[in-house]
């Protein structure tokens, strides 16, 4: 008997049981758990239920709504211009961002509009723009083990990382592979700084050790500050000659974590995923045109990555049983964190007045299109479509970077 006529069967019963006699009851019930299958105790409690009288449906509580479609639509807009950030990072960030963009007129919002948006909780924003977002692909592991120098370059786990002055990176490669390791295809390097979340990235047309070491060169003269250390995996890309004697010449201290514990390298770990493959995605590129293309990419995004858009890091985890629970502080920009910093030391006020001047002239908005542009450009050079390689004829296995050193990318 199905489900469905056990319940019509129960349904018609159910009043002859409740009405009859004690000795009544009990043939009705022998004939239903004959009929149904039933447990003779579950079929009591099944009867009985059916012959409840059913409870009174409460009428729905109305309630008045505080944010209409123009504050929707307003926190839509910010969201999108800022990159797509979670409500955790950007509900803190929204003054200052709409800041930003009222210097530039990038944006007109009425006033009721501004202090919703301005005054709306965390669980409220992440609620709203819940339709907005997407879900994302993955990708595959290329790492290969590395055995030259293992014994040489120190191990440091991510319980190391504590106190430190900003200059010290997690390194690591991200494989635009688009799902097959085989030939030959395009590699990002990734930098974070600890201390204060600062993030560069390069494109390289393969992982070769000439290639690693000189996306380091070219990302070292990014940062705002001077590199003091690095740590990669345990990649042959990383642990080698090559790149253990660059580190000794610049007086870089050279670390690596532990083989098969990708916690070891969480902080880049995460730009992997929340910087790389959400501007980039999972498709395959190969040559120096896609690397040229990338590094544009990652030139233009640079800039709002470590001035627009806010982080939040882990400030301690405790474990009550099976549960753990984990503190952030309060989102804030690689600017804002490396900002401070400079405010401490009085020497370096020259330096904060020339990058403060240089953030103040930041348009986000403008970034953001110039970004955008980038992006809708970007699928001309996945392998399967027809794209004119304007680098016909040259070393492709070289890679190419823009001009840009420290000094200049003060802003």
């Amino acid at each position: 008997m199905s489900m469905k006529s056990r319940r019509e069967l129960a349904a018609s019963v159910a009043p002859h049981y409740q009405s009859a006699c004690k000795k009544r009851k009990g043939q009705i019930l022998d004939e239903f758990v004959l009929s149904s299958g039933y447990n003779r105790k579950y079929a009591i409690a099944v009867l009985e239920q059916a012959s409840a009288p059913s409870k009174p449906v409460r009428p729905a509580r109305f309630r008045h709504r505080k944010y209409g479609p123009d504050v929707e639509q307003a926190l839509a807009s910010l969201w999108r211009l800022s990159g797509g950030l979670c409500a955790k990072r950007l509900v803190p960030f929204l003054g200052e961002f709409l800041e930003a963009l009222d210097r530039f007129g990038e944006i007109d919002m009425l006033l009721a509009v501004r202090l919703k948006v301005l005054t709306m909780s965390v669980s409220t924003a992440e609620r709203i723009l819940r339709r907005h977002r997407r879900q994302s692909e993955r990708g595959i592991s290329t790492t290969r083990p590395g055995t030259l120098l293992r014994h040489q370059i120190p191990i440091r786990t991510f319980e190391e990382w504590s106190g430190l002055v900003p200059g010290f990176l997690e390194i690591d490669l991200v494989a635009h592979c688009g799902g097959t390791a085989a030939g030959e295809y395009c590699y990002t390097l990734t930098a974070t700084d600890i201390r204060t979340g600062w993030s560069e990235c390069a494109a390289i047309p393969n992982r070769s050790q000439v290639n690693v070491v000189a996306a380091i060169e070219h990302i070292r003269s990014r940062f705002p500050f001077p590199i003091l250390g690095i740590d990669s995996d345990n990649g042959s890309e990383f642990i080698n000659h090559l790149l253990h004697a660059w580190c000794a010449r610049n007086a870089i201290t050279f670390t690596r974590g532990r083989p098969y514990k990708k916690n070891d390298q969480c902080y880049v770990e995460q730009k992997n995923g929340a910087v790389v493959r959400r501007l980039v995605g999972y498709a395959r590129y190969e040559g120096a045109a896609a690397c040229a293309h990338l590094n544009k990419l990652y030139q233009a995004h640079r800039l709002c990555l470590n001035y627009f858009e806010p982080s939040m890091k882990l400030l301690a985890k405790t474990r009550s049983g099976t549960r753990v629970k984990k503190s952030y502080d309060q989102a804030q920009t690689p600017w804002k964190r490396f900002q401070k910093i400079l405010e401490q030391d009085d020497e370096r006020k020259e330096r904060l007045d020339r990058m403060q001047a240089g953030h103040l002239a930041l348009n986000p908005a403008q970034l953001r299109r110039r970004l955008h542009d980038l992006e809708m450009t970007l699928g001309r050079f996945a392998v399967g479509d027809p794209v004119a390689d304007p680098l016909e004829g040259s070393d492709k296995r070289n890679v190419t970077f823009e001009e840009g050193g420290r000094h200049a990318q003060d802003a």
